[in-house]
């Protein structure tokens, strides 16, 4: 079985376009922030009030919601698939390993904008709450994250 020929562009473009609150976080965020990691998905963390609106955004590329609204909002995130793969977390706030609890209100109230395309934007957290993302999960794949986020953090500031 051939994949289909995803539009990224489109599809960020179609996300900005909706109007949806969404901020792209993981693997993904770091490949555009030129971050020498590869990732097979795409991660967002939308404002729980905006599910319908993403969902109409990327119905054009096929992407089907694995469950309903009130669904995702109970369990604080669904996937968005086909052949492509979106995780999308609608939690209000996540805990850290370490105990930290992140707010979406903060991290958007903070975020920073990743021109890609001369007329597509992608929001992202600011670096140190990028960071702060990277800490939901312990797996080793987070811990290079962190160092190389580390890095960058000193070089740009955060």
């Amino acid at each position: 079985m051939r994949g289909s020929d995803f539009d990224e562009l489109g599809f960020f473009a179609a996300i900005e376009a909706s109007g949806a609150r969404s901020l792209l976080i993981g693997r993904r965020a770091l490949v555009l922030l030129g971050l020498p990691v590869l990732t097979a998905d795409y991660d967002l963390w939308l404002h729980a009030d905006d599910i319908a609106v993403l969902n109409a955004a990327v119905a054009p590329f096929d992407l089907v919601a694995t469950v309903d609204a009130v669904e995702a909002r109970r369990r604080g995130r669904y996937v968005l698939q086909n052949d492509e793969h979106v995780d999308v977390l609608v939690a209000r706030s996540v805990s850290t390993v370490d105990g930290e609890s992140v707010t979406f209100d903060d991290l958007w109230a903070r975020r920073a904008e990743l021109w890609i395309d001369d007329h597509v934007r992608v929001m992202i957290p600011a670096l140190a709450d990028l960071r702060r993302t990277k800490r939901f999960a312990a797996r080793p794949k987070d811990l290079a994250d962190l160092r190389m986020l580390d890095v960058l953090i000193a070089e740009r500031g955060s």
